[in-house]
């Protein structure tokens, strides 16, 4: 009862009372008592029950039907109950009208019963902010928060806008986002994230984004939303139920007239018509499908997985190529930075330079460079940066014209590089050029990320792909330890998306190709797969606004699992359809056979067939809300095998 919505608390007692007056009129007709009665009597005692129990389903059909919407559940259920009571048969009336709506509440709680448990997977919206004003602490909704404020963050409490720490220092528990239990440290200059709850220190926070660009409101607004985008499986039910109705009303017609016609008994051949309406009622396909669709991605949002749509749910099922970024995406995107320069410049004024004139840049080997300077960045010797996109950047620092990029860089510069920079190399090579002569490079070193080599072993037999803009020595060595099955090397953006084109037609005509990127230089290329998957997107509005599938954590392994759970999806739907189409054609079968024999059909027989492969579709719908890791599936099978 508890579970139960004030509109299905008092469908339960309009079916408890329904069921107290009908249960001694069922009593007398098996004892054969009220077979005497006439049927000015029997009439009267037995739509009492069926009017308590079924007088908003009469409604709705008619208002459907005023409407232009003829086919549909309800209309089903009122032909039938309506010509069973045109026929006599009473009883068979009230508990199949009975029995529809006892299935319509079970439906109901169960769908539900899924919708909570994806608002509690997703409980993350904020109630208050905690807000300084004119030296007092202020309680308000986060949508008032202006930018710039200071508001103070209690242990326990959920963070309610994006922001940065001003002071104080404690663990964010961000299960809810990411679907890790681990907890996130944060102190004094750390980028603070809204949903996330804070575990023990209390934190002051300036405030980045209002409440309608934070990133609650944006995942919210996604997981919301989310059943918007409809599958082809969905609108294939649509568009089967919009015809599958009308003929079977027009069977049931033809059942109704054309065999008594040959063979006469029309109370019987219009009995069999009756029961054929209330087999046939499609209320498990019309319900299951978008629900198993809605626990799918509400599943995968208990992981940290966004899938912005069901569409994008069958996408992912049928992905058989997956193309990898490697900086960021398998990659930790965290560099060693080791300095070679000649005699004539020390390491820190080499070092000097290139954090310099890497300034403006938020790229992963930009913000290294500045960690590894360890000083603070003198804006004001920099007059101008450009940008000179997948080769570096030109800038003109204390009046000189300072070149930072890769080796095309220097070649289209005509700089000529020394001796010490040609030869291998374990990672990536930064040049530095000032007025035309080259000054030394820094060689950056990127980590794989613990879970890459797994993540490459989870997606078999998949095909692998890794773009980069790294040299070949640096992304075949990547590409090598990690086992993926074919590289491309020094590729600039644009470069990326023609390789993406290019695998998108050698790819098989009923399979998906998916590019897993990190969200914030590659928006092109996630806008040109089947698929484009962000990941280790946590706070990133790139990423949320350019991919069809968010990862909100850093762990590429959750690729995997995205497509199992979409796969897993995707079979509960097949059963779905399958188990309710199977029942229905096989009890009216053996209907038609009764019939045929000389036996009277069992409308009620039909009733519970019909209610309970919609209690059993709907019930098998909600398993899409169990979402297991990739690799612990793996595991498991390891160890059976």
């Amino acid at each position: 009862m508890k579970t139960m919505s004030k509109k299905q608390r008092k469908m339960l007692l309009r079916i408890l009372v329904a069921g107290g007056i009908f249960l001694p009129l069922l009593v007398l007709e098996i004892t054969g008592v009220s077979e005497s009665w006439p049927w000015y009597i029997a009439l009267p005692v037995h739509v009492v029950p069926y009017l308590i129990v079924g007088y908003d389903v009469l409604r709705k059909a008619v208002r459907n039907i005023c409407h232009g919407q003829v086919f549909d559940e309800n209309f089903l259920m009122c032909l039938a109950t309506v010509g069973a009571i045109a026929v006599q048969e009473y009883p068979e009336a009230v508990e199949v009208m009975l029995l529809f709506q006892i299935g319509e509440l079970l439906q109901g709680v169960a769908v539900g019963k899924s919708r909570r448990s994806v608002s509690d997977l997703m409980d993350i919206r904020p109630d208050y902010a905690n807000v300084e004003r004119d030296g007092e602490l202020q309680r308000i909704e986060p949508g008032d928060v202006r930018v710039g404020e200071i508001i103070l963050v209690k242990p326990g409490e959920k963070i309610p806008l994006d922001g940065v720490v001003v002071e104080g220092n404690s663990n964010l528990d961000t299960a809810t986002l990411t679907g890790e239990s681990l907890p996130r440290p944060v102190t004094a200059g750390d980028e603070l994230i809204s949903g996330c709850v804070n575990m023990n220190g209390a934190l002051r926070a300036r405030v980045t984004k209002p409440y309608g660009e934070s990133t609650v409101a944006r995942i919210l607004d996604l997981v919301e939303n989310a059943s918007s985008a409809k599958a082809k499986s969905e609108g294939f039910i649509t568009r089967f139920a919009r015809y599958y109705t009308p003929a079977v009303v027009v069977l049931a017609v033809l059942l109704a007239v054309v065999p008594p016609l040959f063979l006469g008994d029309w109370s019987t051949w219009v009995r069999l018509a009756l029961t054929c309406l209330v087999v046939s009622c499609p209320c498990a396909l019309v319900i299951s499908v978008p629900l198993t669709f809605f626990a799918g991605i509400g599943g995968a949002a208990r992981k940290g997985i966004l899938v912005k749509g069901a569409n994008w749910l069958e996408e992912l099922a049928k992905v058989q190529t997956v193309v990898f970024d490697k900086t960021g995406t398998l990659t930790s995107g965290r560099f060693t930075v080791t300095v070679v320069h000649p005699d004539h410049m020390s390491e820190q004024d080499l070092l000097s330079l290139a954090a310099t004139a890497e300034c403006y840049s938020d790229h992963p080997i930009s913000l290294s460079l500045k960690q590894a300077y360890k000083k603070e960045i003198d804006r004001t010797r920099v007059s101008s940066v450009e940008e000179l996109a997948g080769r570096g950047v030109c800038a003109v620092i204390d009046g000189k014209r300072v070149l930072v990029g890769n080796e095309r860089l220097m070649e289209e510069q005509s700089v000529t590089r020394t001796p010490c920079c040609h030869g291998q190399h374990r990672g990536t090579l930064v040049h530095v050029a000032v007025e035309g002569v080259y000054a030394g490079h820094v060689e950056i070193c990127d980590e794989l990320k613990p879970d890459a080599a797994d993540t490459i072993r989870l997606l078999r037999p998949r095909k692998t792909v890794l773009l980069t803009g790294d040299h070949a020595t640096v992304g075949e060595e990547v590409a090598a330890r990690l086992g993926v099955d074919e590289v491309h090397c020094d590729l600039l953006p644009a470069d990326k998306v023609a390789r993406v084109e290019e695998l998108l037609r050698r790819k098989p005509a009923s399979s998906s190709l998916a590019f897993v990127g990190d969200g914030i230089n590659d928006a092109p290329v996630l806008s040109r797969a089947d698929v484009g998957i962000a990941m280790g997107a946590l706070g990133s509005d790139a990423a949320i606004e350019a991919a069809d599938v968010v990862l909100m954590d850093d762990r590429p392994s959750k690729v995997a699992t995205a497509i199992r759970a979409s796969r897993r999806t995707l079979r509960i739907v097949r059963e779905n359809v399958v188990f309710s189409l199977a029942i229905k054609i096989g009890v009216l079968a053996a209907e038609v056979v009764m019939t045929a024999v000389g036996r009277d059909s069992n409308m009620t027989l039909a009733a519970f067939a019909d209610v309970g492969v919609l209690v059993l579709a709907v019930l098998n719908a909600t398993r899409a809300l169990r979402v297991k890791p990739a690799e612990k599936i793996r595991e498991r099978k390891g160890k059976t095998a």
